[in-house]
């Protein structure tokens, strides 16, 4: 099967894109809906929420895509798009579970060190530059 153009597996990157950011607005709404905007407010319910189940969501989607050989159009709508406007946690975990599942081990530990340190490190200094501008 021939790979999309660049302009088709953009659009189906956006669309699925469109539609992960919807469901994950969705899931925050009804997390506020269920318990309400103080209680929902005092832990990140609908972070975690979309993290667990996109990641379930991405294990699912990558054996099933690797069993059935299915269009790369497919791959690009629904684990890229869908997927990554969901969470991108789901590909973090994908990224991990492939280092793992190929032995190396200490590049999925130094992998996911580095990813927490760095994004926690970076948004830490984002704040800081931005409330020191003020």
């Amino acid at each position: 099967m021939p790979q999309p153009s660049f302009l088709a597996a953009s659009l189906y990157v956006s669309l699925g894109g469109a539609f992960g950011s919807w469901l994950r607005f969705l899931v925050g709404r009804g997390w506020t809906a269920a318990l309400g905007p103080v209680r929902s407010g005092l832990f990140p319910y609908g972070t975690l929420t979309v993290n667990v189940a996109g990641s379930l969501a991405m294990g699912l989607l990558t054996g099933w895509l690797a069993r059935s050989g299915t269009h790369e159009a497919t791959r690009l709508l629904i684990a890229v798009g869908v997927l990554g406007g969901f969470t991108t946690f789901s590909s973090f975990s994908l990224d991990f579970a492939m280092l793992v599942e190929r032995g190396e081990i200490g590049t999925a530990a130094l992998y996911t060190g580095l990813s927490l340190l760095a994004g926690f490190a970076s948004l830490f200094l984002g704040l800081f530059v931005m409330r020191s501008a003020a």
